[in-house]
């Protein structure tokens, strides 16, 4: 069996970003991390990369970071329709008194709750910078968007975190690097 450039292309991008890959995706959506860098790759094998649109990378991270989103909102309508379903009340379980008194968690959740809020373009640039350590190039790269609208949205995230979860250091503080 011949393997044509495509494919040889493709499983070359697999040995250099998968891990990298799979660590950014695991932390967006845990065990599905597995099945999306596949899907990651099987859509970058059907779509083909355009090295004028930027850097392999960059175009890696954009699949998977739109594969990530999809997933997401699926999971969030199937949790929605599992919650309807429950009878019991959660929030006064003896779990849930017991992370509320862990000031650790406490601040987990308020961050999680503060980047839940951003709307979905902010969040993307945010994680792509701090879980995949993309630079602002390959954030714009990855998404289709200019490097300054990267920068100003980046800006808008950490104001916003500053003010919706203000005992969590907003990671990035100094000045952005490309």
């Amino acid at each position: 069996m011949t393997v044509n450039k495509v494919d040889a292309d493709v499983g070359v991008l697999f040995e250099r970003h998968a891990d990298e890959l799979h660590r950014y995706l695991a932390r967006r959506v845990g065990v599905a991390a597995d099945d999306l860098v596949g899907d990651t790759f099987v859509a970058a094998l059907r779509g083909g990369f355009d090295a004028r649109r930027g850097s392999a990378r960059a175009w890696l991270y954009g699949i998977a970071t739109n594969l990530a989103n999809n997933h997401v909102r699926r999971r969030g309508r199937e949790d929605a329709a599992t919650e309807r379903l429950t009878f019991a009340d959660r929030s006064d379980s003896h779990e849930s008194r017991v992370v509320d008194r862990v000031d650790a968690q406490m601040r987990a959740a308020q961050l999680r709750v503060a980047i839940a809020a951003l709307p979905p373009a902010d969040r993307d640039v945010l994680l792509l910078s701090t879980w995949a350590g993309l630079t602002n190039q390959e954030i714009a790269e990855a998404l289709g968007v200019p490097a300054g609208t990267v920068r100003s949205r980046l800006h808008r995230v950490r104001h916003h975190l500053r003010a919706a979860a203000p005992t969590v250091a907003v990671e990035g503080e100094a000045a952005d690097v490309d």
